[in-house]
């Protein structure tokens, strides 16, 4: 299914799906009881691709059935600059919105950064095993398409990055906040950009597929006092794995 202009509008990627309806309301959504995943397609025609679509995100990343890529595959290109940033509560995440913070390139194509998110436990899941915490790095290229790179986070030190970030997370749906300073998302990344690659969806309604997802192989540390941070806001936000369907996963180094 390839996305609307109006869904890429909606957010650029997994985090708010708010979609405007002619009367002005927004279906809700949530990640528990009748609102929880199982029933997003029930709550609004627009949420159908969240149980029809066959390259859901996101996914188990069994190792052993992981191809390596071919001999042409090329590694992430990353051209990320240091910046301003927004810290949002949108009700589902602490997103941090980011007006020019640089870009990656894939496979030719450029994709400028546009927001990172976060989720917990992680989405992804690497031979069955949720880490803590992930941030889903999300850029759009000049066409409008998505790529998605996944963090994932294992508690140990002080994640230095993210300290203006969490030192001061907006409690309440809507609560926003510029950063003071500016924030080097390069510096979040791992040293080796080894990554899982395959296409899938966004994350959350309205579940739009032809995502592509690089999902970081190596984690990075985050303090215990950090993830209690967001856990207190968010305790739990992270959609269940779904089916491959035959869909390729490649390991690119």
């Amino acid at each position: 299914m390839k996305p609307t202009s109006s869904l890429l509008a909606a957010l650029v990627a997994c985090a708010i799906p708010l979609l405007a309806h002619a009367e002005g309301t927004t279906p809700h959504w949530s990640y528990q009881a009748h609102g929880g995943a199982a029933h997003w397609a029930e709550l609004d025609a627009t949420f159908e691709t969240c149980k029809l679509g066959k390259h859901q995100s996101p996914i188990d990343i069994v190792t052993k059935k992981v191809a390596p890529a071919g001999a042409d595959a090329k590694p992430l290109a990353f051209a990320y600059t240091a910046g301003g940033a927004e810290v949002v509560n949108n009700g589902h995440t602490i997103q941090v919105n980011l007006p020019a913070s640089g870009a990656i390139t894939l496979d030719g194509t450029e994709y400028k950064l546009v927001q990172f998110h976060f989720h917990t436990p992680s989405e992804e899941k690497i031979d069955g095993r949720a880490y803590p915490l992930v941030a889903h790095l999300v850029h759009k290229s000049a066409d409008g398409k998505l790529a998605v790179v996944a963090v994932l986070f294992k508690q140990g030190r002080e994640n230095a990055v993210l300290k203006p970030v969490f030192a001061q997370l907006p409690a309440k749906e809507g609560d926003k906040r510029a950063l003071d300073g500016t924030i080097d998302v390069a510096a979040l990344l791992p040293a080796d950009h080894a990554y899982y690659a395959f296409p899938g969806s966004l994350t959350t309604p309205p579940c739009s597929e032809e995502v592509r997802w690089q999902v970081l192989k190596t984690p990075v540390e985050i303090s215990g006092a950090q993830l209690a941070a967001f856990r207190k806001l968010y305790a739990m936000n992270a959609r269940p794995v779904q089916p491959l369907n035959g869909r390729p996963v490649v390991l690119v180094r």
